[in-house]
């Protein structure tokens, strides 16, 4: 029996957050890793696809790059696509959507292209081809050179799959999780975030320290793929087992309706017993008892919720607050306004790099222990 060969697969991060994700899928032990615009890549086989899925906090989609060919004109593309092995990668009873690109080649209309693709597909496989199917293919056609990629996490990676009621302008977990890494946590020491809003820093920060894989509770669009295979994927998600841990991971919101959402959040993710969520005002906050850990916050910024004129004055009771009651601990502020973090005149280190975040830029701005 041929050793299957290893194929490329591609791991999608925010613009900005590639480094960080290159980081945790080497200290995973995928690689050697190619940092790239918009993610990262390395080779490996299918059980590695599934694995990336399961346990990488900071991927938000895991691509597998299926094969490639030349094509110069559409009857050539007509050609190859039809030659191309589906049945090894697709099963011809789950319907697919395609998704074509054409860049920099003869073959330019992205259209005629999808349609010669399609009619390879249902032709020779016998697959339905429909526009809201949840398995996608995508095929680029760069300098002439048609790549197929699947995506092979279907939803986006973020839906950790317990995270039912979220605020305004929630942060997604897979920001979170790599902010959390760029700040050095690792599991081992209290997280708290003074407004905690659905309470995503504290929650990601519990799962790590609990040992529990972020893709645990869902499903993924390669389990509908040819070569899935069931006990491979039980072995892998029976290879960590989750642990006690005595740290608590705490959460503040002045809104009554996010301490209940994220209460609620935490208890579908498995992590009840080790967070801790109150209603009150960054006024009241103290140091908890116990080992000094690490502040996350991801507090208003103007450009995402109401005035920035107004927000000046909660920066600055922010840093006033925590320089008072947090002596020892390590701060995170993510915020898309560098004038505001300046304003809570905490002792920052230099910024990290911008980070792509529902439209706007994101920069994390972290201190060493106050």
């Amino acid at each position: 029996m041929t050793q299957p060969e290893p194929f490329e697969i591609f791991l999608a991060a925010a613009p900005g957050h590639e480094t960080a994700l290159a980081e945790e899928a080497v200290q995973h032990g995928f690689g050697p890793v190619t940092i790239l615009p918009g993610g990262v890549s390395f080779r490996g086989l299918w059980p590695d696809v599934w694995r990336a899925n399961l346990v990488l906090r900071g991927a938000g989609r895991v691509l597998a790059r299926i094969g490639a060919f030349r094509a110069m004109h559409l009857a050539q593309l007509d050609k190859r696509a039809r030659k191309f092995d589906w049945a090894a990668h697709l099963r011809p009873d789950v319907p697919l959507r395609v998704e074509v690109t054409c860049r920099k080649s003869k073959i330019y209309h992205a259209g005629a292209a999808t349609e010669r693709i399609v009619k390879a597909l249902t032709e020779t496989l016998g697959v339905a081809v429909t526009e809201d199917a949840p398995l996608r293919l995508m095929a680029r056609i760069e300098d002439d050179l048609v790549t197929f990629s699947l995506d092979t996490s279907g939803e986006p990676l973020h839906r950790r799959g317990y995270k039912e009621a979220v605020g305004k302008a929630p942060l997604r977990e897979t920001l979170a999780a790599l902010f959390l890494r760029q700040c050095g946590y690792d599991g081992r020491e209290p997280v708290l975030d003074p407004m905690c809003g659905s309470g995503t820093f504290p929650i990601e920060a519990a799962e790590i320290a609990a040992g529990l894989m972020p893709g645990r509770a869902r499903h993924f669009a390669f389990e509908d793929m040819a070569a899935f295979d069931p006990a491979v994927w039980t072995a892998l998600k029976s290879a960590s087992a989750p642990h006690a841990t005595e740290l608590r991971f705490m959460g503040f919101d002045r809104d009554a309706g996010a301490v209940r959402m994220a209460t609620e959040n935490a208890e579908r993710a498995g992590v009840a017993g080790t967070t801790q969520f109150a209603c009150q005002p960054l006024s009241a906050l103290t140091r908890p008892e116990g080992p000094p850990g690490l502040v996350m916050v991801n507090p208003p910024y103007g450009a995402r919720i109401g005035n920035r004129k107004l927000l000046f004055g909660l920066y600055a009771s922010l840093g006033e607050v925590l320089r008072r009651e947090m002596h020892g601990w390590r701060v995170g502020i993510v915020t898309s306004d560098g004038g505001l973090a300046k304003t809570t005149g905490l002792p920052f280190l230099p910024p990290g790099p911008p980070v792509a975040h529902g439209g706007l830029k994101v920069t994390l701005w972290r201190t060493d222990p106050l």
